[in-house]
């Protein structure tokens, strides 16, 4: 696969919790240049990111992050909060607690909740993957199929675990026609995002895709100087 089409598939991520002001901004002039889906920033960042970028560039941010059991009104709030400071595209965690404990139905009212906020906004819902039994895997994809959001995503990169190819494989079997799937921790090299994408991955979530293509540039570098 063309490392283009990749790079257009990936959102360039950077949510650790230490994270400055300065790194994202390189995380955004890197997404910049490489052509990428979205930069995907912490919530405190998306204001200054979204006014860097000046609509060059989509601001993609995360609510109820990372264990997902803030309230309902909270991760309302905070969607409503990321859209007014410029996110174009949000990543929610659902409730996991409801979910190990049968009660499907209310993850699926509060994931309504939030994409009523984001409205026409891309919403993408994680489910943490990792956590989860098989039964639970299917049970979110029917929720989340029927929930209005965008994506299903697998994983908050926080967990423990991050996407596999497996369950990628197991969420694109059992998710509506037309909602997309994001695979998201775990993807370390190209040829990682070149078969999640052939899995069915829609868009992926990594900063490690741009770092392979530096890398990669920086070895053409070499050899190019080394012949002069």
């Amino acid at each position: 696969m063309d490392i283009q089409a990749i790079l257009k598939t990936v959102d360039h991520t950077l949510l650790r919790p230490e994270a400055t002001w300065p790194q994202i901004k390189a995380l955004c002039d890197e997404g910049g240049r490489y052509g990428v889906a979205t930069v995907c920033v912490p919530p405190a960042h998306v204001a200054n990111a979204a006014q860097y970028l000046n609509g060059n560039l989509p601001v993609c941010t995360v609510i109820g992050f990372p264990n997902g059991y803030s309230t309902t009104y909270m991760k309302c709030l905070e969607a409503q909060d990321a859209r007014q400071n410029g996110a174009e595209e949000i990543d929610m965690v659902i409730n996991l607690g409801w979910a190990k404990n049968g009660r499907m139905e209310w993850v699926g009212e509060e994931i309504k909740a939030v994409k009523g906020i984001c409205g026409e906004h891309v919403l993408k819902v994680i489910i943490e993957t990792c956590l989860l039994t098989e039964e639970e895997k299917l049970q979110l994809c029917e929720v989340v199929s029927s929930s209005g959001a965008d994506f299903i995503k697998t994983s908050t990169g926080f967990g423990g675990g991050g996407a596999t190819f497996e369950d990628v494989a197991l969420l694109k079997a059992h998710i509506r026609p037309g909602l997309k799937l994001k695979a998201s921790g775990g993807i370390a090299s190209l040829e990682d995002a070149e078969r999640f994408l052939s899995l069915g991955a829609d868009r992926l979530g990594t900063s490690r895709v741009v770092r392979a293509v530096q890398e990669l540039e920086a070895q053409k570098t070499a050899k190019e100087k080394s012949k002069t």
